[in-house]
């Protein structure tokens, strides 16, 4: 059990992460986007929490336990890395983000979302120092384009990035936040407490969410029909989510694991075909199998004994 968990844990994370876009459109419908981001954000702090002071800690820190060697000290500058991950990834991206989906159309942002795993990459690359090969490159090409015509479905006529220009800015100012969590994360992954320090993440990023929401003036009322979506979100689509995350940048990296979350995309399309009974073109089905391509190549070009690029240089 080496490298081969760190790609477990960043496919299930991005299954989990599609599994909540589907159910966010069907709440998006009666609860403003910030209120839906700060209550999951919330719910996924609280059910960590239930986890992490429960008997169901130790069954999930098994879960999550690798070869990786694990550090146990949380210091006063982990505490500084986490308080920026807050920022960036938990308060500050997602309310670009919504602000952004506000005023551009739902084509452009389904593309321009894909800027989070291009960020992810080249911060790695340019500051962490972490190295792609050809090979590597080739598997980001891959999942990338698929990524690409999935989420625009081809439909490229109907992008209209010249006329929104602000609302396309804000998106890819969210993506460039997440891909610095994205990194910052690197730095923590390696904590034993890795249930607490997401369930830190997503409480404070949840309820400074709800806070500005309130300020802006966004009704606080959910529907209890909601409730059962909102939670289910939270907790797996969010809390887990991020925790699988963890996994993957422990053991293969912020490159890899952020390049194969981006078949979130993949996974989201799915559960609305199965659950919504949105269209799945052969476009998407195409531009799928290419993605599922690149994770196979990054998958391959990883020997068992490659060190783990989760570790930082002392």
């Amino acid at each position: 059990m080496t490298h081969h968990w760190g790609y477990v844990g960043a496919v299930a994370s991005a299954v989990l992460f599609g599994l909540g876009a589907t159910f966010n459109k069907i709440v998006l419908t009666t609860v403003p986007p910030i209120v839906v981001a700060g209550i999951v954000y919330l719910f996924a702090g609280i059910a960590l929490s239930i986890v992490r002071f429960s008997p169901l800690r130790r069954r999930v820190m098994r879960l999550l336990s690798t070869p990786t060697k694990t550090d146990k000290k949380f210091c006063r500058k982990d505490a500084l890395v986490l308080a920026l991950i807050v920022i960036s990834g938990s308060t500050i991206a997602p309310f670009l983000f919504l602000n952004g989906l506000n005023q551009t159309t739902a084509i452009n942002t389904s593309l321009l979302q894909n800027a989070e795993s291009l960020f992810t990459v080249l911060i790695a690359v340019l500051f962490l120092k972490e190295k792609a090969g050809k090979k590597e490159w080739l598997g980001i090409t891959f999942l990338i384009v698929g990524a690409v015509f999935l989420t625009t479905n081809g439909q490229f006529n109907q992008l209209t990035l010249t006329q929104s220009l602000i609302g396309n800015t804000l998106v890819i100012a969210a993506c460039l936040f997440w891909g610095i969590d994205n990194n910052l994360s690197k730095f923590l992954c390696l904590k034993e407490d890795i249930i607490l320090i997401t369930a830190l993440k997503c409480l404070i990023g949840g309820t400074v969410l709800l806070f500005v929401a309130h300020i802006i003036g966004s009704q606080l009322v959910v529907p209890i029909n909601t409730l059962p979506y909102l939670l289910t979100v939270g907790a797996l689509s969010i809390g887990f989510s991020i925790l699988f995350f963890m996994l993957g940048l422990r053991e293969i990296g912020s490159i890899r694991t952020g390049i194969i979350f981006s078949t979130s995309s993949l996974f989201g399309a799915l559960f609305a075909f199965a659950i919504l009974r949105e269209n799945f073109t052969v476009i998407q089905a195409i531009s799928g199998l290419i993605m599922l391509f690149g994770v196979y190549i990054l998958y391959r070009k990883s020997p068992a004994h490659v060190a783990k690029s989760c570790e930082l240089d002392s």
